[in-house]
């Protein structure tokens, strides 16, 4: 129920009880975002659960805002329940109503207290008011990407809760295989389990097919590393999977491009690195290791190289794997 406020009030007592009422509105309003995609996606169903849990779920409504009018969204969050104690909007993708983010604080002030709102948006534009007065007047949570570290302690706890055990160094080595996507970590934790309860190496090896990408990065570790029997081993391998010799160069063109970003701005740190260069947290600090010993120079020169072969791939006759393995040979 809304407050009573007597006009006959002093000024700063209205204001004060109006920034009460306006409180109690707003602390109903959540705000969910991030790049992890995977917590925030627990984090609202976790929302939803709870809200069937007590009120049913009559109340329930799922909107997407780029196929609204305001004028209809602010009816639908103005608008007390029916059937039901309370509401839950769940609102999707608020930046992509244009309108919506300009008159965002009209839009709040609208809000019944008998209705509960979750935005959800993945990534906000910070220069826009939308992102600013979402994160001044409701509960803002942002989810991020966990880095390798994170993401092998988040592995052994789930694995635990999960009815296994998944041990530390067995975890970082689920990761360097399967890649830091951590929903795609969590349907590989899920098929290892169903295996054996206790994970190993070796169950991870049987069960789990490295990602490509994955596997070049060890590729040019390997060749960085003058290592040339394990780079070419490494290189059979993405053959025997199928992978082209052209896919192969272009993901390898796509981690020295990782590397030229990771090198020119490394005195930044990899936190900055990432968000600057909308990379993950985990590839960065990996990709931090590899060009410790390298130069700047030997850098531009690889990319130089790496350029030259992929046109000469596009429009020359040559044997393809012959060329690729040349060039790892020779980093």
């Amino acid at each position: 129920m809304m407050a009573y406020i007597s006009l006959n009030r002093p000024i700063a007592y209205r204001h004060s009880v109006m920034q009460w009422v306006h409180s109690m509105i707003t602390d109903m309003v959540i705000t969910l975002t991030g790049s992890n995609d995977f917590l925030r996606k627990i984090a609202l169903q976790k929302i939803k659960a709870d809200f069937v849990k007590n009120h049913g779920d009559f109340g329930l409504e799922n909107i997407h805002s780029g196929e609204v009018e305001l004028g209809r969204l602010l009816e639908s969050v103005a608008s007390l329940p029916f059937l039901a104690q309370r509401r839950m909007i769940i609102l999707d993708d608020p930046s992509s109503n244009k309108l919506l983010g300009e008159k965002i604080e009209q839009f709040l002030d609208a809000i019944a207290n008998t209705t509960d709102l979750i935005m959800v948006e993945r990534k906000f534009d910070k220069r826009l008011t939308l992102y600013k007065v979402l994160k001044k007047r409701t509960d803002y949570r942002e989810y991020l990407d966990l880095d390798e570290h994170g993401l092998a302690r988040w592995l052994s706890m789930e694995a635990t809760q999960r009815g296994g055990e998944l041990n530390s160094s067995d975890a970082h080595y689920l990761i360097q295989r399967a890649g830091s996507n951590q929903m795609g970590l969590s349907n590989e934790l899920d098929k290892l389990l169903s295996y054996e309860p206790t994970i190993s190496k070796g169950t991870i090896d049987l069960l789990i097919e490295p990602l490509p990408q994955s596997s070049v990065f060890h590729l040019l570790d390997a060749a960085f590393a003058g290592n040339h029997k394990k780079a070419l081993e490494l290189y059979d391998d993405q053959r025997n999977q199928q992978v082209e010799p052209q896919a192969i160069m272009g993901m390898l063109a796509w981690q020295l491009h990782v590397i030229a970003v990771v090198k020119f701005n490394e005195k930044e740190g990899a936190d900055i690195i990432a968000k600057e260069a909308k990379l993950n947290p985990y590839v960065v600090r990996k990709t931090l290791n590899l060009t410790r010993n390298l130069s700047q120079k030997a850098v531009k020169e690889l990319v130089s190289r790496a350029l030259a072969l992929d046109v000469s791939l596009k429009t020359e006759n040559i044997d393809a794997d012959d060329a690729v393995q040349h060039f790892l040979l020779t980093i």
